[in-house]
């Protein structure tokens, strides 16, 4: 029972786990940053291409 009880705290002490996560949240956060950005890039672009080429 001892061994169950000192493994537990163990486990609770590891941070290991928890970085990983912590990159997990932060490398999809910035792929939801670029998507949007590249979204909103495009659609920009697309405006500025269609009046030069009314303009021509």
């Amino acid at each position: 029972m001892q061994t169950i009880i000192a493994q537990a705290k163990k486990f609770v002490r590891d941070e290991n786990g928890i970085t990983a996560l912590e990159y997990g949240m932060l490398a999809g956060l910035i792929t939801v940053l670029i998507i949007a950005s590249i979204a909103s890039i495009g659609s920009t672009l697309q405006k500025v291409f269609s009046d030069v080429a009314n303009t021509i």
